[in-house]
């Protein structure tokens, strides 16, 4: 019996695979960008906040934490709530929940409200994420679908590499007098412009027999996740007490009974044709050689992608001494090869096929975190401009892996499934950036066995270390299937 998905199209609504509305893109790709802006210029505004707000800094972590544990947590379930209830509706409610919260985090009066706030944020962008990978895989297909992955990933590329430079020009110009609050209220216009397109622009979708949403998994997949990301965001920061070690551990048994859970629950589902609960992750997916493989190569890459963008802010800005504005200019450097490569991934990956694109990609990001240690350990002293080659050779490489990786996950993935799918490939997105941060900074902050840290050496130890995550995801993408 064959082990492949069916890819063939599954019955949805009216209009999910007749040609794409001309404003889908800008739309879904509007809300992808304020995530991922607002994912890393909450860094920059943190030191104005702590001023403003009069924050501790355990508040000011929570105003980051908040966030990320929230979005992590929230995702899986997300993806099923598209399936069930409609991929644009459940947009749409993320899509103004997410303006909301950032007027919240823009007008708030004490800590506490800008972290609770910024906890509804990510859960705004939980909802939102699934839906936006779900829409793309079934709206379009073929060279179409490619080359709006290929937008997809320009636009979190570039979110994630201007972010600092936009908040810390934010912040510079203090619209207003708001200082800090721009970064945050800035998303009102934006998001109530793209909220206003959603019904004409996006065609909506969903699995065609409405699957149910399995409590008992929503449960244990959400306590999971709390359990595994929240010990990860705090315990380098903490010094890892006994309870993270805790959390962790609990949250694999969990995980476990989670993966048991699952597989029950679609079993008794197919055996009696109506089953009430449907898995919120249905265990054919990892049938899928692209799927299993895929994820595994997701993983790789993005546990060396906010660790990257932390231990060079430090050492731009502890490590070189300049502001905020000033680490967000050395960072376009990145910008600027990533926008190279981004901008024609689609056509490199018809050219090569997704497997040897992503691994040209694995190669630059390696040559360019190699570069960036050469550079650190010989020319110690000289000006920060020498870190120029190496990062625009990691852009390079960058732009080469986001979209196809992402591509080649979901490809694969039959129409019915995909909000399923897009919210277990979010999820491995999100838990791979708090496991690398929380790696990275085991090696970032014990190059000096615990002592004062040495900016230049850390960086340099650190990023040689990332270069050699990027040869382990350019031998993993050999697991994936040679059509990709």
């Amino acid at each position: 019996m064959s082990t492949a998905l069916d890819t063939r199209p599954a019955a949805t609504t009216a209009g999910s695979r007749a040609e794409a509305p001309a404003g889908l893109l800008p739309v879904v790709l509007t809300a992808t960008f304020m995530t991922a802006l607002d994912v890393f210029v909450v860094n920059v505004a943190a030191p104005s906040v702590q001023a403003d707000l009069g924050a501790g800094p355990s508040a000011v972590q929570w105003v980051v934490a908040g966030f990320s544990l929230a979005l992590a947590a929230g995702l899986v379930t997300a993806g099923r709530l598209g399936d069930r209830y409609g991929r644009r509706r459940v947009f749409a409610l993320g899509l103004a929940l997410f303006t909301l919260a950032s007027a919240g985090c823009g007008l708030a009066p004490t800590a506490s409200v800008l972290v609770g706030a910024r906890v509804v944020q990510g859960l705004a962008a939980a909802l939102m994420g699934p839906q936006v990978l779900a829409i793309l895989r079934t709206a379009f297909e073929g060279v179409a679908q490619a080359r709006a992955f290929a937008r997809y990933g320009l636009t979190m590329g570039v979110g994630a590499v201007f972010g600092q430079l936009i908040g810390g020009l934010l912040i510079r110009a203090d619209l207003f007098g708001l200082g800090w609050r721009s970064c945050f209220l800035i998303n009102l216009p934006v998001g109530l412009a793209a909220l206003a397109l959603v019904r004409r622009c996006l065609p909506e979708s969903r699995a065609p027999q409405r699957p149910g949403l399995d409590p008992v998994g929503v449960l244990l997949v959400t306590t999971a996740l709390t359990g595994l990301v929240l010990p990860l965001i705090q315990g380098p920061a903490l010094g890892w007490p006994l309870w993270t070690w805790l959390c962790l551990g609990g949250s694999t048994v969990l995980l476990t009974g989670f993966v048991v859970h699952q597989h029950r629950t679609r079993t008794t589902t197919t055996s009696s044709g109506t089953g009430t609960a449907a898995p919120l992750v249905d265990t054919r997916l990892f049938r899928s050689r692209a799927f299993g493989a895929g994820l595994l190569a997701q993983l790789a890459f993005w546990l060396g992608q906010a660790s990257f963008f932390l231990v060079l802010a430090l050492h731009l800005q502890q490590g070189r001494g300049l502001d905020a504005l000033g680490a967000g200019l050395v960072f376009t450097a990145i910008g600027l090869g990533y926008l190279l490569t981004s901008n024609v991934t689609h056509l490199v990956t018809a050219r090569l096929g997704g497997r040897r694109t992503i691994a040209l990609g694995g190669l630059l990001m390696a040559a360019g975190l190699g570069l960036l240690a050469l550079a650190t350990y010989e020319v110690p002293d000289g000006t920060v401009w020498w870190l120029a080659p190496g990062l625009f050779v990691d852009g390079l490489g960058m732009g080469l892996v986001i979209a196809p990786v992402t591509s080649v996950v979901l490809a694969g993935v039959e129409p019915s499934l995909a909000g399923s799918a897009a919210g277990v490939l979010a999820t491995v997105q999100q838990v791979g950036g708090a496991l690398g941060v929380a790696l990275i900074g085991l090696v970032y902050y014990g190059a000096n066995g615990g002592g004062g840290v040495d900016p230049g050496s850390a960086f340099g130890r650190s990023v040689t270390v990332l270069a050699v995550l990027e040869l382990v995801l350019v031998g993993l993408v050999r697991l994936l299937p040679r059509r990709g």
